[in-house]
């Protein structure tokens, strides 16, 4: 009998990318995580992500969930995320 594998899994480095249907609704996540103490930043959107609204928001990818949960008690809707890894 095979035994199961209990090890877990590496947890991965880099950023994630806010991406927002609009500058508006950037700025708005912008103030409610700073608000919240998050340490964020807006930057242009990557064009490798998308060509839609031209500014995103950068956070570390371990704080991805929490900032997801933030935004959504302030109300500030987003269009997707993206994982990011860290270049060497």
């Amino acid at each position: 009998m095979k035994t199961p594998d209990t090890r877990s899994e590496p947890c991965p480095q880099g950023y994630a990318i806010f991406l927002f249907d609009s500058t508006q609704g950037a700025l708005k996540a912008e103030r409610a995580l700073l608000r919240a103490g998050f340490s964020i930043k807006l930057i242009p959107t990557p064009r490798e992500i998308s060509s839609d609204c031209g500014t995103a928001l950068r956070c570390d990818w371990s704080d991805s969930e929490a900032v997801q949960a933030a935004l959504h008690l302030a109300n500030a809707s987003f269009a997707s995320v993206h994982h990011i890894e860290e270049r060497a």
